[in-house]
């Protein structure tokens, strides 16, 4: 369960960190924020090798990397929606 809780999560942050990185994003996001095309991209990335150590521990049946791993993924993914919800009034 947690190991596809983290898999979706993961996944969902990544697209939408993707498809952030093909908009230019207003003012705050971009100048402020330092929240880039590259930076969404990283986030990307870092969203699909989560996904994908998620998929790894579902598969192998180990529930405690999938609890450890989906706390270190929650950090990163709160903060990325921190950061990206900081710009978000700008537009």
């Amino acid at each position: 369960m947690w190991s596809l809780t983290g898999l979706v999560l993961a996944a969902i942050v990544a697209v939408v960190a993707w498809h952030c990185s093909r908009s230019q994003g207003g003012f705050y996001a971009r100048e402020v924020y330092a929240m880039d095309a590259s930076t969404h991209r990283r986030y990307a990335i870092v969203g699909l090798l989560f996904a994908t150590y998620f998929a790894v521990t579902y598969v192998r049946g180990l529930v405690t990397a999938g609890i450890a791993g989906l706390a270190l993924y929650a950090l990163v993914a709160v903060f990325y929606a921190a950061s990206f919800l900081q710009g978000a009034p700008d537009e």
